[in-house]
């Protein structure tokens, strides 16, 4: 993995779509951290609350259409992208560094058209960089936060498919453009996002 910036304190920053300094949102970071045993509970736990309580909004057919991630926490509801922002910034808000990434995935698991699909990357102290995808396990998808072994929701199957490298501050602005100019978690599935390189 490539981050796209060698300070850390990048990865901490708060933005317009990562806004972990919002109320809400530092409150529950404070809650998730509540007990835990050090980094990796705190990491673990975030992961497994946005993976299994906000609802994919392409599995649950839900609007409204989020991409901050304090929309995403209030409504309990977004798209991959937007579930990771949400955990980049719960874990910001615990003083973790964490980045988003993207691979390119088929929509139909085996033949073109493609699209971004997007999950984290965390700084562990004890090992570096370590990707995980919090978007919702369901039939056919079990991911977990395991390190040092990765498992993601989705392995790559077809020509075509890819793991992007770089390890983004931000989400790059196909994403952004999606779900800030959507209506509906209809329109996005329509027009999911496909970039053949980043």
């Amino acid at each position: 993995m490539r981050p796209i910036s060698n300070h850390l304190g990048d990865y901490l920053e708060e933005s317009v779509y990562i806004d972990w300094r919002e109320p809400a949102i530092t409150q529950k970071a404070k809650e998730l951290a509540q007990n835990c045993q050090g980094e990796r509970d705190v990491v673990k736990r975030c992961f497994e609350f946005v993976r299994d309580h906000i609802r994919h909004s392409s599995d649950y057919k839900e609007n409204p259409v989020t991409c901050k991630a304090s929309e995403v926490l209030s409504y309990g509801t977004g798209y991959c992208y937007a579930k990771s922002h949400l955990l980049a910034a719960l874990l910001r808000a615990n003083a973790i560094p964490t980045g988003l990434c993207y691979q390119r995935l088929t929509i139909n698991d085996d033949s073109p058209p493609y699209c971004l699909h997007g999950l984290n990357a965390v700084y562990l102290k004890d090992h570096g960089w370590y990707r995980m995808d919090a978007r919702g396990n369901k039939q056919g998808v079990d991911s977990q936060f395991t390190p040092p072994m990765e498992q993601l929701a989705f392995l790559l199957k077809t020509p075509g498919e890819h793991d992007f490298e770089t390890i983004y501050v931000e989400p790059v602005q196909e994403v952004v453009t999606i779900l800030t100019t959507s209506q509906t978690y209809l329109d996005v599935l329509e027009n999911l996002p496909d970039v053949v390189s980043l």
